[in-house]
């Protein structure tokens, strides 16, 4: 009771400092139109602000006819290779496709069967971890979230590693293929200590195996008895393809070159692109969708009821539904308008997983508001492009079928997305440029300095 009686102490007076620093440090929204700021990094199109050069990975939204922007269909390029057709390559020959992909990021070509060989054999090399590191680190510390294990972890390894300063780009190549190569672990790891610690489930730690690519050993892993189809692991490696990377504009991929950009190390850089990726408008926007199909499947008792599904999506946009932010979860992106790829080469395989799974309504659901939403939007809102699914909307229902827990849903992201962070912090230490240091303009007035007593 004493505990808290002093929480309701405190609070009071974190509400009175709170309502001081609204007050003293709001923004007047219309000064950022006065000044042309460029907030979020993009103009009043959705177009983004050039800040640097990349090889590795192509957004591609629109062409230009005689200087006018024209939506087109989206896509994805990996060194100069469409996603869509990679995909179909390694799907066509029957294997996995993320440790292909991994290599195509880092080195900016894809490999031959030799040196993929050599590349798998060296990420298996690099999976273990330190001696003792899940059971003093992992285990003795599990967390509620998922992400902030996954951040510890990586920058405890800092700790384990003798040149974790050296930033030179050998170096940091070894450290970017043991992160690559351990992050499903420390996931999984991670994961198998929440369910133990805090729902009481039994403790699950199984070492993954050499001859497993990651979707499959993520599987293995994650899986009290180990099992998983051969179909399974096929979406899975897929997801991890299409969440590899995404151009140096996305959030985490920024951080990963703002926090470069100064020099520090390994660890901390990832460690920061995490903390990016957990946030809701980025990593952790697919928890948000299959939060959202959730209640709109508890709101509308007829799931083939369009006119129900419409209302409720036009009650999401109107702030009166599920968690009253006025968005479709989902629907929409920062760059692309008439479609993400990677929604589009999701759902080719989501349909067949529902069969599958015995999830047809589900799927049905799902695009009937892939329909619907567009439409909505368009009316209640002033639209400067149009508006699309993206690759969340399909993820987590994907991840559901998959039988993946909510917990995962992120740190599965941060597995594929690591060998994008990777690239780019070597590619950024590469070019050696300046710090990246955006401009703001204070918009505060200047004051007399008053002694304590007159104040």
């Amino acid at each position: 009771m004493e505990n808290t009686t002093n929480y309701c102490e405190i609070t009071k007076e974190i509400s009175e400092f709170t309502e001081k620093c609204v007050k003293n440090m709001q923004i007047d929204a219309e000064l950022y139109g006065k000044y042309e700021v460029k907030r979020g990094l993009r103009d009043i199109s959705g177009k983004g602000v050039l800040a640097g050069l990349t090889r590795i990975a192509e957004v591609k939204a629109y062409t230009i006819d005689d200087g006018e922007m024209i939506p087109c269909e989206g896509k994805l390029y990996y060194h100069g290779y469409d996603i869509e057709k990679i995909v179909d390559g390694f799907v066509s020959e029957g294997r996995h496709g993320f440790e292909e992909i991994t290599y195509l990021l880092l080195f900016g070509e894809l490999p031959t069967a030799e040196q993929l060989k050599v590349f798998n054999e060296q990420l298996v090399k690099y999976r273990d971890l330190p001696t003792s590191f899940t059971r003093d680190v992992i285990l003795k510390a599990p967390s509620k979230d998922m992400m902030n294990s996954l951040a510890r972890s990586v920058l405890t390894l800092y700790s384990y590693d003798e040149l974790a300063e050296d930033i030179s780009i050998e170096n940091v190549m070894r450290q970017s293929l043991q992160l690559i190569a351990r992050f499903p672990r420390l996931c999984m790891y991670g994961y198998q200590a929440y369910k133990h610690y805090y729902e009481d489930h039994s403790l699950f730690i199984h070492a993954p195996l050499p001859e497993l690519s990651t979707a499959e050993n993520v599987l293995y892993m994650l899986r009290p008895d180990n099992k998983y189809s051969e179909y399974e692991a096929k979406v899975l490696d897929i997801a991890l393809v299409l969440h590899a990377d995404h151009g140096g504009g996305n959030n985490s991929t920024f951080t990963t070159r703002v926090v470069t950009s100064s020099g520090t190390d390994t660890y901390s850089t990832v460690a920061a692109a995490i903390g990016s990726l957990k946030g809701p408008k980025h990593g952790g926007a697919n928890i948000k969708v299959s939060m959202m199909f959730d209640d709109l499947k508890k709101s509308v008792a007829n799931w083939n009821d369009e006119t129900a599904v419409e209302q409720y999506l036009v009650d999401l946009l109107d702030k009166k539904a599920f968690d009253r932010s006025g968005l479709i979860y989902g629907m929409g992106h920062a760059v692309y308008s008439l479609s993400d790829p990677r929604a589009t080469i999701f759902k080719q395989y989501v349909e067949r997983l529902s069969r599958d799974k015995g999830m047809e309504d589900e799927f049905a659901l799902y695009s009937m508001v892939e329909r619907l939403a567009p439409q909505v939007i368009g009316e209640k809102t002033k639209m400067y492009k149009g508006v699309s699914t993206n690759v969340d909307f399909y993820s987590g229902l994907v991840y559901k079928m998959l039988d993946l827990p909510e917990e995962i849903f992120t740190p599965i992201f941060a597995i594929a997305r690591i060998s994008g962070w990777c690239a780019h912090r070597i590619e950024e230490l590469i070019g050696g440029g300046k710090i990246i240091r955006p401009a703001y303009k204070t918009v505060g007035k200047h004051r007399e300095y008053a002694p304590l007593t007159e104040r």
